[in-house]
């Protein structure tokens, strides 16, 4: 009996019990699901039913369906302003609070002082050491409501269009103070919709990171006053000779009142033009309940006086971007408290801003062009003169070094080179016709074509096909690109199928230094703009010539003589007619223009110098126009005209007749007294040395320089 209990359960019978089993476990699932589908059924009609008592009908339902599209497509709106602004916040993970422990003062190229960067320019004073009037004048001025706002003023922001509206112009800003330090800290001055969504976004983050006296603090702190001074505690010891701490009502309104435009009224430049801002800004106060019209009587009728430097011009865009290569060069040295000899040139730098504004200011609104840029660099690579904007008061963006901006047609002179290094010369042929590549057609700037012409006559003409052709058929983009960052680019190029035309991105800078290898004869232009950095001990801890590789080759001799007859050949026969230089100096250089008048450019050079020249807007709309044969190679002839008078000429490299003919006597003529019609007016440099006085100082210079040290008693040292 045991023995048949103990007998094993047959297969089928065993099949039949999981078979049970998982009919149990299938009725158990589909049981549970269909009262829980049944229970989600009654819980969503009893919520149906619970809202029903809500319903709105007529006019009310209308008014709660805009308000839920609303409310949907603002948190969109939101996400997508925060996605926007994503990249701005990368910015707050540097070391943005420190102002850089260098103490740096600037020299030119002949040791003359020209400004100062770092902490030289004053240390920070405590919000609550400062006088109470000043605090009051600045915010009665820059933004009232700065303790009840929380980084955007929304208030004020109305007030501000409504005043604007009423005056039918910009009258009234509705940046707050908090906005105005996120700008300042981590932005640029251009004038973009990203720009200003970014400010908003970091506003926020300012004022959830910081306190609002530390806010106020770095404000006060950062922020430029004219005459080359950064804070309020350097700008009272600038214009009043006193500390920041001990300043009055008058000085303090003045002060206030820079904040707005410090170029425009700077009390050093334009005293009459600040006093009157200083006066407005006392009547902020009275507006604001900040100060009574008693309180403030006496500062109207004694207005700030301040101390007569006459009018100091300080080089500020070159001195930012030489504090930059400062900063780079003597990170390793224990000292940061420096003397640096620059390579700027005070003369050409006065020349080089006067000609972009002269251009500007002349033919400016014809134009529809309000800023432009420039860079000169010496042949041997030092940078003498540098034009970062129109305004450094209005805005301290380097648009020199900083900006990006498609060079258009002064691009296609690497494709060119590339080509003279692959065995082209100026006189072979190649055919201007139709080219499809990569489903993309691009067109000749009239829509014509001229069948087989000779690359001389196709890069004077700016032929959009030939460049297109060499990158398709013989070089490829990414040779192209390396030749560019070869010749000093360093901005990275994108290597799509439009880059030959110049659609990627390049400095000023980059178009300058690249362009100097032509005169250079082949090797890299050094560009450079720092020359000697000094303790002040009198100790060289760096010297450009001692510390600095030699420039290296870049372009064959016989590919950058073909470049240079080609590029002399377009001032006289091609797009740059207007840059032809008095006096019969040759000269070379591309035009370049962008889609639908963007950027107008030039970029040129002789024998001494290479100059690139932009013109075009912030906000990147159009010019009427303007190409880069019109005003900036105007802009290009009336500064070289002015740097070359008086100077002896050098050749450039590869040109049959380099140097104008015996009645120049190597040197460049006079100004002309008579000029076309459309040009610029000319320049005139002042004379103080001839040619041969000045050969003979530099060989004195150098004899000098190599001379054998005196020794102890005097005498020359014995070999």
């Amino acid at each position: 009996m045991e023995d048949h209990l103990d007998a094993p359960e047959p297969p089928q019978q065993q099949r039949r019990r999981k078979r049970h089993i998982l009919l149990r476990i299938d009725s158990f699932i589909d049981s549970t699901m269909w009262n829980a589908g049944f229970r989600l059924a009654e819980i969503w009609e009893e919520i149906t039913i619970f809202f029903r008592r809500f319903t709105v009908k007529g006019w009310k339902r209308a008014v709660f369906e805009i308000a839920g599209e609303g409310m949907n497509l603002g948190a969109a709106g939101f996400v997508l302003l925060l996605a926007l602004a994503l990249p701005a916040f990368e910015e707050t993970k540097g070391n943005w609070r420190n102002q850089s422990d260098f103490a740096v003062t600037f020299l030119d190229r002949y040791g003359n002082e020209i400004g100062h960067r770092g902490i030289i320019h004053e240390d920070s004073v405590p919000i609550d050491e400062l006088p109470d009037h000043l605090i009051k004048a600045v915010l009665a001025t820059e933004d009232r409501r700065f303790f009840d706002h929380f980084g955007i003023d929304f208030l004020g922001l109305a007030r501000a269009m409504t005043e604007n509206a009423r005056a039918g112009g910009v009258v009234q800003g509705g940046s707050t103070l908090t906005q105005q330090l996120a700008k300042n800290l981590f932005l640029n001055n251009e004038r973009t919709i990203e720009r200003k969504i970014k400010e908003a976004f970091l506003s926020l983050w300012l004022e959830a990171n910081l306190s609002k006296k530390e806010i106020l603090r770095l404000y006060l702190d950062r922020a430029y006053m004219g005459g080359g001074t950064f804070g309020v505690a350097a700008a009272s010891q600038f214009y009043f000779g006193k500390d920041i701490t001990d300043v009055d009502l008058a000085e303090s309104a003045m002060l206030a009142g820079l904040f707005k435009a410090p170029a425009r009224y700077a009390p050093h430049v334009n005293l009459p033009a600040a006093r009157a801002r200083a006066n407005e800004v006392l009547t902020n106060l009275v507006q604001g309940g900040l100060m009574s019209e008693g309180q403030v009587i006496a500062a109207r009728r004694n207005p700030a006086s301040v101390i007569d430097r006459q009018e100091r011009t300080a080089p500020d865009f070159f001195l930012d971007w030489a504090f930059d290569e400062v900063q780079r060069i003597a990170r390793p040295f224990a000292q940061h408290s420096l003397i640096v000899r620059t390579t700027i040139d005070m003369g050409l730098q006065a020349a080089a801003e006067e000609s972009v504004e002269t251009s500007l200011r002349q033919y400016g609104e014809s134009f529809h062009v309000k800023q432009g840029a420039l860079v000169m660099i010496e042949n041997g690579g030092a940078v003498r003169a540098m034009v970062g904007g129109r305004d450094y008061g209005e805005s301290q963006f380097n648009r020199a070094t900083k900006a990006l901006r498609q060079p258009g047609s002064s691009f296609k002179v690497y494709a060119y080179a590339a080509a003279m290094e692959k065995g082209k010369t100026p006189e072979d042929t190649i055919v201007d016709a139709p080219i499809t590549w990569r489903g993309w057609s691009p067109q000749n700037y009239g829509r014509s074509y001229s069948g087989r012409v000779t690359y001389m006559t196709a890069i004077a003409k700016s032929i959009n096909t030939i460049p297109v052709r060499l990158a398709k058929d013989l070089l490829g983009t990414e040779l192209i690109a390396q030749t560019a960052k070869d010749m000093g680019v360093e901005t990275p190029i994108r290597t799509d199928k439009t880059m030959p035309l110049g659609t990627s991105e390049v400095t000023v800078m980059d178009q300058a230094t690249a362009y100097g290898v032509f005169p250079a004869g082949g090797l890299q232009s050094h560009r450079h703009g720092v020359t000697q950095i000094l303790n002040y001990d009198g100790d060289i801890l760096y010297d450009f010539g001692r510390d600095e590789p030699q420039a290296r080759r870049v372009l064959s001799e016989t590919a950058n003589a073909n470049m240079n007859r080609m590029l002399v050949n377009i001032p006289v026969n091609g797009t740059a007619r207007k840059a032809a230089l008095d006096g019969g100096i040759v000269t070379g250089g591309k035009t370049g223009t962008t889609q639908a008048y963007r950027d107008a450019w030039f970029v040129g050079f002789t024998g001494n110098y290479t100059t690139a020249v932009w013109f075009g807007n912030d906000d990147y709309t159009s010019t009427n126009n303007m190409t880069g044969g019109s005003l900036p190679a105007m802009t290009f002839k009336r500064l070289m005209d002015y740097a070359h008078q008086g100077l002896e000429l050098r050749p450039i490299p590869g040109i049959e007749t380099p140097l104008p003919g015996p009645a120049a006597a190597k040197t460049a003529a006079a100004p002309p007294s008579e000029q076309p019609g459309d040009a610029l007016p000319a320049l005139v440099r002042p004379r103080s040395l001839s040619v041969g006085v000045t050969r003979l100082l530099r060989q004195i210079a150098k004899e000098l320089e190599n001379a054998k040290p005196l020794s102890a008693d005097g005498r020359v040292a014995a070999l």
